[in-house]
């Protein structure tokens, strides 16, 4: 049985079978044999589906916001403000599915030169637990328009979330065969690699994503990874201190720092790096620690316990290299799960809390003397996924962001996801795109037709 377990009060809130192989195998192969029946659908049936299911989503917001609460800790804030911002994505794959989907007539003449796309077949999709309604439906809104069936596991930290959204999709009227939930952890999701899928798309850490590319080698499927970061900002001298420190702030604390695109290293200009840690230090005190439930708590517990463990070696480490911790810097003494917001100076790049993703509400801050020495340090990680500059001079934050190493970039804003704009990493923060018309066509695969007229 599958224990969940409410990190805020370390209660037992649902024990849930787990799929073993056998049920695995049967999903896959269910899934297979109704996955032609659902791309022969009209497009428009299937469109139709989705757009009741978000409506659907919108109905029961405040059930599914107390459940993804309960399940991982998110502040039911911050939890509704996942679901209220859903819309917007699923929206955007409803407004442009169909467009990607029509066929492209590249030649003329005797010989009609055509690229018609058809679906990948079956979909493997392993989902994280941090944003779960965000990232699920990244992968299994346009798989599923695309004429897909899509063997869905959610994280086992929110499987309750994800069990939810799947019924809510059957209500709507996707066939249960099309999108099967697979219950369980490590290993149902190695059973589920180990079928006859034709792709897989993972949301995770790196090494897990490592793990799964190492799985599949070989197979000749579709392997896409959304994995972790280590994201930089640079804070340049012309700007406005507090407005930057506590857009800054809000980028590294928001969901207690549980996310790939959390800010997980800053770096300020020397001629400004006291006002700027003193206004970033001083917005982090004012964030409410508190009882998740509560709407106005900002950081809530964990998910994962044994994060606890990294962030009190990360801290550990800096101390030891000669870091100042200015605010925070253990484990909450009166909320078990709980970390406190932590921001240290006097940090360096030898030092984990700069290298290793933290995934917590931790914060390192090192002072350079110019662009060209923040470029050097934002570009001194394995990962690739998103870099920021906050400076009054566009010009100047594109010539840093152009050096910059990364998959998204931002200026004066971080911490971010826009569904026309494709989201993908670069070197250890994973392979190929979700959002955008390029996460609708990685669902699919081209044909290429030459239809010559009989002479």
């Amino acid at each position: 049985m599958l224990k969940i377990v409410n990190p805020a009060t370390k209660q037992l809130i649902a024990e849930l079978p787990e799929d073993t192989a056998e049920t695995i195998t049967a999903k896959v192969a269910a899934a297979r044999a109704a996955q032609p029946g659902w791309w022969s659908t009209p497009f428009e049936v299937r469109k139709n589906a989705i757009s009741k299911w978000k409506a659907l989503v919108a109905e029961n917001k405040d059930r599914l916001a107390r459940t993804l609460t309960a399940e991982m800790g998110k502040p039911l804030q911050q939890a509704l403000n996942e679901l209220n911002a859903l819309a917007g994505r699923v929206d955007f794959f409803l407004d442009n599915a169909g467009r990607v989907l029509e066929d492209e007539i590249v030649g003329s003449g005797n010989t009609e030169e055509r690229v018609a796309w058809e679906p990948l077949g079956v979909v493997a999709n392993i989902s994280a637990w941090n944003y779960p309604y965000f990232v699920g439906s990244n992968v299994f809104v346009p798989a599923l328009l695309t004429g897909n069936a899509v063997v869905y596991k959610p994280s086992e930290l929110t499987t309750q979330t994800g069990l939810a959204l799947a019924e809510l999709m059957y209500q709507a009227g996707v066939p249960r065969d099309v999108f099967p939930v697979v219950v369980g952890g490590g290993s149902a999701g190695a059973a589920l690699l180990a079928q006859p899928i034709d792709a897989v798309f993972f949301t995770g850490s790196y090494g897990t994503g490592k793990r799964i590319a190492e799985m599949t080698a070989g197979r000749m499927i579709k392997v896409q990874l959304e994995l972790g970061g280590k994201d930089p900002a640079y804070v340049c001298d012309d700007v406005d201190v507090e407005a930057a420190a506590a857009s800054l702030a809000d980028g590294a604390m928001y969901n207690a720092g549980q996310s790939c695109c959390s800010v997980e290293r800053v770096y300020v200009h020397e001629r400004i790096a006291r006002p700027f840690i003193d206004a970033f230090v001083k917005t982090v005190r004012e964030f409410v620690v508190g009882d998740p439930l509560e709407l106005n708590t900002y950081i809530g517990p964990l998910a994962r316990e044994q994060q606890l463990g990294v962030l009190d070696e990360q801290v550990a480490d800096a101390r030891a290299k000669g870091a100042q911790v200015l605010v925070g810097g253990q484990r909450d003494a009166a909320r078990n799960g709980w970390f406190q917001p932590t921001v240290l100076t006097d940090v360096t790049s030898e030092m984990a809390v700069m290298r290793d993703e933290s995934f917590g509400p931790i914060i390192g801050i090192q002072v350079v003397a110019s662009d060209d020495d923040a470029v050097r340090l934002m570009n001194d990680t394995e990962y690739g996924l998103t870099a920021g500059v906050y400076s009054k001079s566009r010009e100047r934050a594109q010539r840093v962001l152009r050096e910059v190493n990364a998959g998204t970039v931002y200026w004066n804003c971080c911490d971010r996801v826009s569904p026309p704009l494709p989201w993908t990493g670069r070197k250890h923060s994973g392979i190929g795109s979700t959002l955008s018309t390029h996460g609708i066509r990685t669902f699919l695969q081209p044909k290429a037709w030459h239809l010559r007229s009989p002479s």
